[in-house]
């Protein structure tokens, strides 16, 4: 049976609600995608060092690892002919790391392709899912005028409405631009594969793939394969493995996981140029929600700054803000209760990604003049160390007139910790004891208004 897209689109919505919900990250698996959330990372990247490993694609076939759909016609034009080429990979910290699957990718990609001028950008934020993605596309990847984009975020927050955000503003801002979603996986995960079928999470971002005609690859399938083999340990520790180990926590792989990551990356960019897809510019109507195409993020430093009370530093300035600078060149920052700073948007949703550690505090949001919400900037994970983070606020739908102020309240912070996690707050109170806040920037799902 044919379906037209209206028809898909009725078919499978209530399929995509569904499996929004129907696989859920046990604790530990996602405590440790938290707290893999550090540094940032530079955005662009180079493929120059010589210990990255040769992936060889090897003759592994199953036709659910790799969807062909509207392949990357544009893409395979100008690489074949010589041209200069720009490849963006966005998604968490397997995205982020060296050697999670896209450096040697990038190296397989310029040995298949010598011909070609390759740029690479890296815009993995690790902990972080397809909402945060949503907002910080444009800025970290769009804005460079890529020519492909890989996105990951299937064990992260896999949230399809997300997901469909950062495909639309691509296409919207430049039709031409290739999309290839890819699927890693965890703990667990492996069982439906070796059943051949889809774990539910990935069932859901499947589904806007084929909505939006975009290639996909379900990077899991030959560990999979190979662990039911008995060749693969999915999880352990590395000094007692004889066989490939996947990775030692169950989510992060080795370089041994990557490699296999990457060959699957590899096999499929071969069944896609073979496909010879025609090109498609049409940007159909959002299967799930529209709201996400105006995600986007502003500079504070930018903003009216009302009140003397926050200043602008420069992160490279700071020890502690530096390794944030690939994401912030400067952050917004006051350490006196009271400051203020105002703005206006029309839109849906509002939040900040920001630096958090010991001293951090809370900031109060007044809208329309309401008080709306304190929100903490001090989380577990704030413990003796620095970390990327960030939160959002949804509100009606219209104009709105936003009051931040940076609040006297100190939150519980012994209490907020793990007890393991306790050490430092215990031995040095007084570096716990301040209310800082250092934003990065100011999330938006709508428009900045003068």
């Amino acid at each position: 049976m044919v379906m037209n897209r209206k028809g898909m689109k009725t078919a499978l919505l209530s399929c995509l609600l569904m499996s929004a919900t129907a696989f859920s990250q046990t604790r530990p698996d996602s405590d440790k995608i938290a707290a893999s959330q550090a540094g940032a990372s530079p955005l662009y990247f180079d493929v120059s060092a010589s210990n990255i490993p040769v992936i060889e694609a090897s003759n592994f076939n199953n036709e659910l690892e790799c969807n062909v759909r509207g392949g990357f016609p544009g893409f395979f034009e100008k690489v074949n002919a010589g041209k200069k080429v720009l490849v963006a990979f966005i998604g968490g910290s397997i995205t982020q790391a060296n050697f999670g699957y896209r450096l040697q990718t990038a190296r397989n990609l310029e040995q298949t392709y010598p011909q070609a001028s390759f740029q690479w950008i890296n815009a993995g934020v690790s902990g972080t899912g397809t909402e945060l993605g949503a907002f910080r596309i444009n800025e970290q990847v769009l804005n460079h005028q890529p020519d492909l984009i890989f996105i990951e975020f299937a064990v992260n927050g896999a949230y399809a409405a997300g997901m469909e955000g950062m495909i639309r503003q691509t296409i919207k801002k430049n039709p031409n631009t290739a999309i290839c979603l890819l699927y890693t996986i965890l703990t667990g995960q492996t069982a439906f594969y070796q059943k051949n079928e889809l774990p539910p999470n990935i069932k859901g971002l499947e589904q806007i793939a084929a909505y939006y005609d975009l290639p996909s690859v379900n990077l899991g399938m030959e560990p999979a394969n190979l662990e039911a083999a008995g060749k693969l340990i999915w999880k352990g520790n590395p000094a007692d493995q004889e066989k490939i180990l996947f990775s030692e926590d169950g989510i992060h792989p080795t370089t041994a996981g990557g490699n296999l990551y990457a060959a699957a990356i590899a096999r499929a960019f071969k069944k896609i140029e073979a496909a010879k897809p025609l090109k498609k510019k049409e940007l159909p109507k959002p299967l799930i929600t529209a709201a996400w195409d105006e995600a986007t993020m502003v500079d504070p430093s930018t903003l009216p700054v009302l009140d003397q009370g926050w200043r602008v530093i420069a992160t490279d300035t700071d020890p502690n803000l530096k390794k944030f600078s690939p994401w912030f060149s400067n952050v917004l920052s006051a350490n006196k209760p009271g400051a203020t700073f105002s703005f206006r948007f029309k839109g849906d949703m509002l939040g900040v990604f920001d630096i958090g550690g010991p001293e951090v505090g809370q900031l109060e949001w007044i809208i329309d003049g309401e008080p709306v919400k304190l929100l903490n900037r001090f989380n577990n994970y704030c413990y003796n160390r620095y970390r990327g983070q960030f939160d959002v606020i949804k509100v009606p739908h219209g104009d709105h007139l936003v009051k931040v102020t940076l609040s006297g309240q100190k939150a519980d912070k012994l209490m907020i910790l793990p007890e393991d996690k306790r050490a430092d707050i215990v031995q040095h109170p007084e570096k716990y004891d301040q209310t800082v806040i250092y934003l990065g920037r100011i999330l938006l799902r709508g428009t900045l208004l003068k």
